[in-house]
């Protein structure tokens, strides 16, 4: 009768006790704190944010910002881009190439400017890279471009004690016409280069190469907006001038080349925008008694330059 009571009872025989702890578990952890003090909250990642823009961390500016990487392939492209001091942060060496001449030398060069890593890699792995490009054993990597702000230009100029002289170009998709104006600006005491952020050439390994390394410590800005950078720097007190064949006034006869000054200089085909002319505070042509219809923006650049530093010397 016994062992058949056990059997119909439900309850449990005797187990050790919890020591407390299922009565501590059920205890309340006080109020639930606010989202900006939770961990991984949205509102804890804000404040945060706030706090680090308060202690005056700088922000990123629109308009200025990185260019992609690029590849310079081929024995002559690669040696010549490390001559003329293109940045470069990695030379890729086919395995088991044929050790001539301009290898031995691209080699030499990578070595002794320093901070260049040596990448060895077989063909297949260097054809993949380049998209099938007769790279003959031989890539160099260029790092992205650091763009600066239209804004830094001023700043700089400033930081001198000078007034802005600064080059804006519009439609000018050459990269080898933007380094010859890098290479005008740097020879004739300018502060820098604006160019647009589409449509336009921008710092590769060719116009790195046509500035003859002046683009090392002259400094080149993308705009979002070309028309509203201009017109930001008309807001500081800064005389936008427009090169155009049909301009208004002769260059000579421009009496605002020694102040404040953004020179604006077209593609050679199609000149100045709509817009962009319209935006000029004045437009001002390059006489040219040989007849020629127009120039190069290097050149007509290289012209404005020097007839501005000789008003300002």
């Amino acid at each position: 009768m016994a062992a058949n009571n056990r059997r119909m009872s439900g309850k449990k025989g005797a187990q050790v006790g919890s020591g407390g702890k299922r009565r501590r578990g059920l205890e309340g952890k006080g109020p639930t704190p606010p989202a900006e003090m939770r961990k991984g909250h949205a509102k804890q990642r804000a404040a945060n944010a706030k706090t680090r823009r308060a202690a005056g961390r700088p922000q990123q500016r629109r308009g200025g910002g990185r260019s992609t990487s690029e590849l310079v392939v081929g024995r002559n492209s690669v040696y010549e881009a490390l001559r003329d001091g293109v940045p470069a942060s990695t030379l890729y060496v086919q395995q088991f190439i044929d050790n001539d001449e301009r290898v031995r030398e691209a080699l030499q060069l990578a070595a002794e400017r320093g901070g260049i890593n040596l990448m060895e890699a077989p063909r297949p792995e260097l054809d993949r890279m380049t998209n099938g490009l007769n790279h003959q054993g031989l890539v160099l990597q260029v790092p992205p471009y650091e763009y600066a702000h239209p804004e830094d230009l001023v700043a700089a100029a400033h930081d001198e004690g000078a007034d802005p002289l600064i080059v804006a170009l519009d439609g000018v998709t050459d990269p080898r016409n933007l380094g010859a104006v890098v290479r005008s600006v740097s020879a004739f005491g300018g502060h820098g280069v604006v160019v647009p952020e589409r449509r336009a050439a921008g710092m590769t390994a060719g116009a790195w190469k046509t500035s003859a390394g002046t683009a090392a410590r002259t400094p080149v800005a993308r705009a979002t907006n070309l028309t509203r950078a201009l017109e930001s720097y008309q807001k500081a007190g800064i005389t936008v001038v427009g090169l155009a064949a049909d301009g208004e006034a002769e260059l000579g006869d421009l009496e605002v080349l020694d102040g404040p000054l953004v020179v604006v200089v077209g593609s050679e085909g199609k000149g100045l925008s709509r817009l962009v002319g319209e935006t000029c505070d004045v437009r001002v042509r390059i006489p040219m008694p040989g007849g020629a219809e127009s120039l190069n923006a290097g050149v007509a650049t290289g012209i404005v330059l020097y007839e501005a530093a000789r008003r300002r010397s």
